[in-house]
Parts: structure tokens; sequence; C-alpha cells
């Protein structure tokens, strides 16, 4: 059964599924304030804006995350 998290900021959810996550860390280091490794939960939307977090998961390169806007339309 595939691991999948969700985390939302009320506008859109980062859907994040760790069996995918290669751990390239352009997350982390794209938006520091958001993905905090070390705390639980370690993805936190809201410390980011809406488009800031779209730009950063297209930039994922594993596929570990994507997300959904509203109500139901998804990216990646």
């Amino acid at each position: 059964m595939e691991i999948v998290r969700e985390y939302t900021n009320g506008e859109l959810t980062v859907i994040w599924k760790p069996g995918l996550c290669t751990h390239a860390g352009v997350c982390v280091r794209m938006l520091p304030q958001v993905y905090r490794p070390r705390l639980r939960p370690w993805v936190d939307p809201t410390r980011a804006t809406t488009r800031q977090l779209i730009e950063q998961i297209e930039r994922c390169p594993s596929g570990a995350l994507s997300y959904r806007l509203g109500c139901g339309s998804s990216g990646r």
C-alpha cells in the first residue's frame, strides 16, 4: 500500500509520496521555511504563498511532491 501524506494551506494541498522521494533536497533548498525535515509535521504550507509552493513542487525531480488546488484540480 502506497503511503501518501497531505498538507494544506487552505488554497492548495501539498501531496507527498515518500516512497517516490529520492531526497534530492530541492524542496528544502527552495523553501526551507516550509520543508523542515527535523520537525513533525515536516511540511508546513502555510509558510509560503500558493504560487511559491507550485513553483517548488513543479521542480521536484522524483515526482514525490504534487499538489491539488481548491476543489480538486491537481498539478504535476
